[in-house]
């Protein structure tokens, strides 16, 4: 399997996951799972291109040029692409699971979803935001 048809089925499979969260009041139990299932199915992807590619890249951690060398292999390209998905659906599962238990109506989540889906942090800094605006607590539960 080539690397671009590994990205074309993490970019396609990872959307499953946030229609589930889209429908989440239909079926919670089930949204949440489906949810889930999908975050977990990107981590263990990403875990295994980890595992077959870091080694092997030039580049690393300690400067952005070093970074954006890391970067330029394709393999690396894709590993860190899934890690956004992966990580951006884990947040709207959070924003999601989140909103119910504070009793915040769905609608204002969704308001959040979709900067989550396409910004990551930037969902997640909305719904922060709108949870304090509203008055409500941060649940460490």
């Amino acid at each position: 399997m080539t690397i671009e048809t590994l990205f074309q089925i993490a970019n396609s499979s990872v959307l499953l996951g946030w229609v589930a969260l889209i429908f989440y009041p239909l079926n919670p139990l089930w949204a949440d799972r489906a949810a889930v299932a999908v975050a977990v199915a990107h981590a263990a992807l990403y875990t295994v291109l980890v595992a077959l590619v870091f080694g092997r890249a030039e580049g690393g951690y300690t400067s952005l040029s070093l970074v954006m060398q890391l970067f330029d292999a394709e393999g690396v390209a894709l590993a860190g692409w899934i890690h956004f998905l992966c990580f951006d659906l884990l947040v709207g599962i959070w924003i999601t699971r989140e909103a119910r238990r504070n009793g915040l109506p769905h609608w204002l989540a969704l308001i959040c979803l979709l900067p989550c889906f396409l910004f990551g942090p930037a969902g997640f800094l909305l719904f922060v935001a709108l949870r304090a605006g509203i008055g409500l607590r941060a649940n460490t539960a």
